[in-house]
């Protein structure tokens, strides 16, 4: 048998980097244990295999000691106070896949001599926030009594997703790694990010997340596309971010939602409270914690209550039930932004792209599934 010299602490640190325990792993290695204790030695294939089930490149076991793995854009994330200590190789894959999203579709606006975005890094943290709010408000075209008529929180986000779409975002929402549906990303890992550019802005939402929550994850990202700075996030509105950049996209990102005149003209004083979150929370298309939160920025409830009122709202949504299913198409052309999927159709159509980097970059693998996506998008195939 050919077997490899693979030192065992890299195991341990693939195996612990993809969150397994050798229980996880033991029944597609059954030698697992003694290949971490230096008792054997897996075989090429099997370091291969191993390789895939821990989403590690194999080039990395081969390395003397494990290397140290960094997020490769500003992480504002913290949990209870502190600083997110390793990033998963579910979000670290997420992040490079859309890095070479966003470089592939800034060469295609290049070459099809597309305009800058104005609005890209046309603030600073100076900058009113009611001023910004406004702003995005005008050029997503977002009217509150639209939204208010919306029957559901799918599609007041549908249709959020377009309106910054419109505007020249790619907007990209996945709850998996590519159409990995074994590879799901975590909410309590990052709720988004913002990769900014002039050419090619694109946010992620994270769609494992409640629907009214991507909400406002997506606004919060269009306020870091307003300060030109990439950043990833993990929102949480019972707390204050500790970074001003945060703190400052989030009151942008509450006021564009939920602005305080509007919620102060609404707010029924008189009604149960629990029942008057709710009602705001369907008439804003946000989450009912959004909603909290922007009634004590108001004044209209106080500290005490705000506190109780959110551990209560928390454990609600925590055992709510998670949806799934949906059609393919519809679903994979929000993972990767109508934006971005119909430029990438194009100019594959067009022989400027190669349907190998096409599949890639969409996550398929099928000429008739990239075919059948090219239809739903309005392609004549």
């Amino acid at each position: 048998m050919n077997q490899v010299n693979i030192k065992p602490v890299m195991l341990q640190w693939a195996r612990e980097r993809a969150g397994f325990d050798v229980a996880d792993l033991l029944k597609r290695f059954p030698r697992i244990e003694q290949w971490e204790q230096e008792e054997a030695q897996p075989t090429l294939k099997q370091l291969e295999k191993f390789a895939k089930a821990t989403f590690v490149p194999i080039g990395y076991l081969f390395l003397p000691e494990p290397p140290v793995e960094s997020v490769p854009i500003p992480d504002f994330r913290t949990f209870s106070g502190d600083a997110v200590a390793r990033p998963s190789p579910n979000l670290l894959d997420t992040l490079y896949l859309c890095q070479q999203r966003q470089a592939w579709y800034r060469e295609y606006a290049r070459g099809t001599r597309s305009d800058r975005l104005a609005f890209v890094g046309s603030a600073d943290l100076g900058t009113p926030v009611e001023e910004v709010a406004g702003e995005l408000r005008h050029l997503l075209g977002f009217d509150l009594e639209e939204r208010k008529n919306l029957p559901t929180w799918s599609e007041a986000l549908r249709r959020f997703i377009a309106q910054a779409d419109a505007m020249g975002v790619l907007a990209m929402c996945s709850g998996v790694v590519l159409n990995n549906n074994r590879r799901k990303l975590d909410p309590r890992e990052f709720r988004g990010f913002a990769l900014t550019d002039e050419l090619a802005p694109l946010v992620f939402i994270n769609g494992a997340d409640s629907k009214a929550a991507q909400m406002f994850t997506l606004a919060h990202e269009l306020a870091h596309l307003w300060l030109g700075q990439s950043a990833l996030s993990n929102i949480d509105m019972a707390v204050l971010p500790t970074h001003k950049v945060e703190r400052w996209c989030n009151q942008v990102a509450a006021e564009l939602l939920v602005p305080i005149a509007a919620l102060q003209e609404e707010f029924q004083a008189s009604a149960v409270i629990g029942s008057e979150i709710n009602r705001l929370a369907r008439q804003f298309k946000v989450s009912t914690l959004v909603v909290l939160r922007r009634l004590f920025d108001a004044g209209l409830i106080q500290q005490q209550l705000f506190y109780q009122a959110y551990e209560e709202e928390l454990e609600r949504i925590h055992a709510l039930p998670k949806s799934s299913g949906g059609n393919f198409y519809l679903t994979q052309s929000a993972r990767v932004s109508k934006r971005f999927a119909r430029a990438l159709f194009e100019s594959t159509l067009e022989g400027q792209t190669l349907y190998r980097d096409a599949f890639r970059m969409l996550g398929v693998s099928k000429v008739d599934t990239f075919n059948e996506l090219g239809r739903s998008l309005g392609f004549g195939l």
